[in-house]
């Protein structure tokens, strides 16, 4: 069962990969993106549509990894302080 998520994610995320190239290299216009009153320099909407989703996926990865990290940590540290008294 465990391959078969991994294979549908990997799948994801090759799609999404060629969705962006495709894009790419249709669509080759320059566009600068504004937040608040800063702007940025003109760029290929393609790079900012990988950088994007690259920013997305580590993000996503770090929330789904975050909440074990912290609780093997808690499980280590009362472990540790039970045996050190």
């Amino acid at each position: 069962m465990k391959s078969i998520l991994v294979f549908l994610i990997c799948l994801v995320m090759a799609l999404w990969l060629v969705a962006i190239a495709i894009l790419s290299v249709q669509n080759a216009t320059l566009v600068s993106l504004s937040f608040l009153n800063l702007q940025s320099i003109q760029i290929p909407i393609g790079v900012v549509l990988g950088v994007s989703v690259a920013m997305g996926t580590i993000g996503g990865s770090v929330a789904m990894m975050g909440p074990s990290v912290f609780k093997s940590n808690s499980r280590r540290k009362t472990r540790d302080s039970r045996s050190n008294r």
